[in-house]
């Protein structure tokens, strides 16, 4: 019975935020278990270019480092506002989701080869907390029950917090950095005078992802809750 249950809280998750977090989390294991090595799925340029090591440009966005607090901080954060945005401004758009995650992560491999980052899957959780972040403008946001913010304020928060630890913040400059392009291109840009929208999802991709009908009965997680956590819960003005 209770497998059954978690089964079902398992397939409700949208099917993007389902595959991205299970890959993380297996590969992790996997490296935990000693089944692979981090040098194994680490981005190299070189790697990939002479030896056609092209699952490089993949493993690299999932792995977190070894089970601890950073690996659970990030899964976290990287769970809730990759689903928070799939069944928010993206719900009925999986096509466009998966397009932004191949723009974001194709900008992040080309930003990462210049600043030689190894490992972008921290990058790309902070792109997705600043891109729902800049399309939920009016939600308070409450961090460690210590400061008070909106929205727009959480990927310097956070950016603030890995300086703190004694982490580099190259990795959250790049997500907010390829965040900011994908959230200019997509929600300012089309909105100027004389803009337009130079973001398309090819065809074949609304072709594989897209699908004609969704489920009355689903009830997403309310994107007035961000976080759901005592560093990331918030809510709507006004409301």
């Amino acid at each position: 019975m209770a497998y059954q249950t978690l089964q079902q809280e398992y397939l409700q998750i949208p099917v993007v935020t389902r595959a991205y977090t299970t890959a993380c989390v297996l590969t992790t294991a996997a490296v935990q278990l000693e089944i692979i090595t981090p040098f194994q799925l680490y981005f190299n340029p070189d790697l990939i270019l002479r030896n056609y090591q092209v699952w490089r440009l993949i493993t690299n966005f999932l792995f977190f480092g070894p089970v601890g607090f950073n690996f659970l901080f990030n899964m976290i954060f990287l769970y809730r506002y990759c689903r928070m945005l799939e069944e928010g401004s993206f719900r009925g758009r999986t096509a466009d989701f998966v397009f932004m995650f191949l723009f974001g992560g194709l900008l992040m491999t080309i930003f990462g080869t210049f600043v030689s980052l190894v490992f972008l899957g921290q990058a790309f959780t902070i792109m997705l907390v600043y891109v729902w972040s800049r399309r939920n403008p009016n939600v308070r946001m409450n961090f460690f029950g210590l400061l008070n913010f909106q929205a727009p304020f959480l990927p310097w928060v956070l950016m603030g917090f890995s300086l703190l630890l004694g982490n580099s913040i190259i990795v959250d400059l790049l997500g907010i950095a390829v965040g900011h392009v994908y959230f200019f291109l997509e929600d300012v840009f089309p909105n100027q005078p004389g803009g337009g929208r130079w973001l398309q999802t090819p065809s074949i991709i609304k072709m594989l992802f897209d699908t004609p009908e969704e489920d009355a009965n689903y009830n997403p997680l309310p994107e007035e809750r961000p976080g759901g956590f005592a560093w990331g819960e918030g809510q709507r003005l006004g409301g």
